[in-house]
């Protein structure tokens, strides 16, 4: 796939904000410090577009970005961020929650965790809250540059073995330093659209 096309279209809060052309979604999750600005600005080949920034927990709306005109990636609020008061991480669950119970356009979620560490008990309470709505999900394993190989092995074998993947749950290892990973998630997008055309 080429991106040749990629804006911020629509900014939501609401369901009745949300776009209605019945293009194919696929949703960003992840805790504040993952790196999902950093993942969307790799996988469309931008440097800019989703901003990132040094003081997590920035995103608070459900950012829907238009690519190639056939498709969007919905970046959604950050979870696990303690800065962010109870209130209103209470108003982004609910916002996500709108989200997620009606919402046939959505193809898969990318869930993106820290290759460095084990999941959280967050990344565990996302993965099955994600389940609990039986949505595909793959697991995107951020920063992998920082890695050193000996580690890679046992860093993937701690997060399948935490969160304990479903049958047709998948995992990409990825980074947005040296681009591993992007082209198997733009495969993945691609195929999902293609099945979803047929």
């Amino acid at each position: 796939m080429i991106i040749k096309d990629a804006n911020l279209d629509i900014i939501a809060t609401r369901r009745s904000q949300y776009p209605d052309d019945n293009k194919p979604e696929f949703l960003l999750v992840g805790r504040s410090n993952v790196g999902k600005s950093s993942f969307i600005n790799s996988i469309l080949g931008r440097k800019n577009l989703a901003h990132t920034s040094s003081k997590p927990g920035k995103t608070q709306t459900l950012n829907f970005y238009g690519i190639n005109n056939s498709f969007y990636l919905i970046d959604v609020p950050g979870y696990g961020y303690a800065s962010v008061d109870k209130k209103t991480q209470a108003k982004f669950g609910m916002m996500i929650e709108e989200y997620l119970e009606k919402r046939d356009q959505l193809k898969r979620v990318f869930m993106l965790v820290d290759f460095r560490h084990k999941p959280t008990e967050d990344d565990l309470l996302m993965y099955n809250f994600l389940k609990y709505y039986n949505l595909p999900v793959t697991v995107i394993a951020t920063k992998a540059d920082k890695i050193t190989g000996g580690k890679k092995q046992k860093n993937l074998k701690v997060i399948l073995d935490t969160l304990d993947l479903v049958v047709g749950d998948d995992l990409i290892v990825f980074s947005s330093v040296t681009k591993l990973g992007v082209k198997d998630v733009l495969e993945k997008i691609e195929g999902l659209i293609e099945t979803d055309v047929i």
